[in-house]
């Protein structure tokens, strides 16, 4: 199961916008967003190890990631779940942070939309808002590598 060659990507003033096929159903893409033993394999650019720390997948409930890069930066991140409709949409708000779960940088809210396709998957994230060009441009590098990896690892199931 793979993605569908190139990715669509758009950007307005802050926002970013990141469409993929995978070649995958819906509920398995769904669930390697929504399961820690999935998603910490292709979580973060390539390269990157991710930890799940927490996952309270429900509305109200936390995500906490710690990522470390090739060159051993650590980075951790803490999302709030607003909404999660099975298997079609997760939204969530959230930000960096320092270990200790301190918000270290703007927050930001992510939509995740999962679209049947005759057996495949269209996946769009939209975030906002960035505090930057260059936070959103960072963002579009770290979602479509990580989107690769995805690709990857549903080929290899």
């Amino acid at each position: 199961m793979a993605a569908q060659a190139g990715a669509d990507t758009k950007s307005t003033d802050r926002v970013l916008v990141v469409t993929r096929a995978f070649d995958a159903p819906r509920s398995v893409v769904f669930k390697a967003w929504t399961d820690p033993k999935h998603l910490v394999h292709w979580w973060g650019p390539r390269g990157y190890v991710s930890t799940v720390l927490k996952m309270d997948l429900r509305p109200g409930g936390t995500c906490r990631i710690h990522m470390k890069s090739p060159e051993g930066k650590d980075n951790w991140s803490q999302n709030v779940y607003r909404e999660i409709v099975e298997p079609e949409r997760i939204v969530l708000t959230g930000s960096w942070t320092d270990s200790e779960g301190n918000p270290i940088g703007p927050e930001s809210t992510t939509t995740v939309t999962f679209e049947e396709q005759a057996g495949k998957t269209k996946v769009t994230l939209h975030q906002v808002v960035f505090e930057s060009d260059a936070a959103r441009e960072a963002h579009r590098g770290g979602w479509t590598s990580s989107f690769d990896r995805l690709a990857d690892y549903l080929a290899s199931r």
